[in-house]
């Protein structure tokens, strides 16, 4: 298959200037670089056909090669595509492209940085969970140092250009095919030499101070849910803006009550008696008011009944959840000797229709062994 014109995939006249090559070249590598198109051969392809291109015509030599052979001057091994030119070429094709992002975001070489995120693990009850709180935090963080408004210099002293790195904050080694770059061993990425650090920071640019917060918790938060709080972490370098606070929420195990989403779910004890003859039982409620639950007769342990909107509240919604409660049958200990007679008497003349469950599992399983040791 035939290659296509170098000119025309970067979409430039044969004329261009340097500038104007550059620009197109940007312009079309961004929009199809593989980390913009996850997963698409296509934009892979056109990126590999672009950076070939430019790679040809932004060199002078290697442009006027081909405007005079074409794609014909680097075939049969004439070097094109290798050496260290390659690794340099593509090094600064990506500084190119994503400097000015980086830049921005406040990661540039020497420039402001954005401080780090910090995170603070914040355990609540049940209860607080329900109804929503306001917490009041006291937390050290580092802030920009007042004294020399984060330079780290001494008031009238002012930080020079690192001599290692030329005040770039990294270096750069380069062998052969490979050029590696890495922060600077000297000044550890800032670009600056500091002679006079300022005393109250000892040149960092920040020192640690406790403040006070004040997080709202809002009713229906879920375990594990996390809160920003922007512009409250840890202060940025060289002026940078500060990072997020991140506020992680645990609830603590409750006594009482288990939770499953909005849901909440109790387990209640109840007599035989009760469960035979029928009753009533008395459970409070996160709400705050008790709430009344009708046991039928027959009823079985394990039997649960649902308490609509008992539960949880929804977070920023107005819908709540349902309360379930789950009866445990308790059996009786420690009986006397007249109650174990009453209990016997009513056992001799129980029948089918008393236990209809225990009744039918063992006919059932009478026959499945008959039929099994029969076949």
């Amino acid at each position: 298959m035939a290659k296509r014109c170098f000119y025309e995939i970067l979409g430039v006249s044969r004329s261009c200037s340097e500038a104007e090559l550059k620009s197109a070249f940007r312009k079309a590598a961004m929009d199809c670089h593989p980390d913009r198109n996850p997963g698409s051969h296509d934009a892979e392809v056109k990126f590999k056909e672009l950076n070939e291109a430019y790679q040809t015509l932004s060199d002078a030599q290697k442009r006027a090669s081909y405007d005079r052979y074409g794609h014909a001057a680097f075939e049969h091994g004439s070097g094109f595509g290798a050496g260290d030119g390659f690794a340099a070429s593509m090094s600064d094709i990506f500084d190119d492209l994503f400097g000015d992002v980086m830049n921005r975001r406040g990661g540039g070489r020497n420039g402001p940085a954005r401080g780090s995120d910090l995170r603070y693990n914040m355990e609540i009850t049940l209860e607080e969970a329900f109804h929503g709180k306001v917490a009041s935090l006291t937390l050290p963080t580092s802030v920009t140092c007042e004294q020399c408004s984060g330079s780290g210099a001494r008031a009238g002293a002012k930080p020079r250009h690192c001599p290692t790195c030329g005040g770039q904050g990294r270096v750069r080694a380069q062998q052969g095919f490979f050029a590696i770059e890495r922060t600077c061993p000297h000044c550890h990425g800032r670009g600056d030499i500091i002679d006079d650090p300022c005393p109250p920071c000892g040149g960092s640019g920040h020192v640690t101070r406790e403040r006070s917060l004040s997080v709202n918790i809002p009713p229906g938060v879920e375990d594990g849910t996390r809160i920003r709080l922007g512009g409250e972490g840890e202060a940025g370098a060289r002026g940078g803006l500060a990072g997020d606070l991140y506020i992680f929420v645990s609830t603590k195990p409750h006594p009482f009550f288990q939770r499953e989403g909005a849901d909440l779910f109790c387990r209640v004890p109840i007599s035989m008696v009760q469960a035979a003859v029928g009753g009533e039982v008395e459970v409070h409620t996160l709400g705050g008011g008790p709430a009344k639950v009708k046991i039928p007769e027959g009823t079985q342990s394990g039997k649960k009944f649902k308490l609509k909107h008992k539960g949880m509240p929804v977070l920023r919604s107005r819908e709540v959840g349902d309360l379930y409660i789950q009866v445990n049958v308790e059996t009786p200990q420690n009986l006397t000797k007249r109650q174990r007679e009453l209990l016997a008497e009513f056992e001799a003349e129980s029948s089918n229709k008393t236990h209809p469950e225990a009744s039918g599992f063992f006919a059932r399983m009478k026959d499945f062994f008959e039929n099994l040791s029969g076949a």
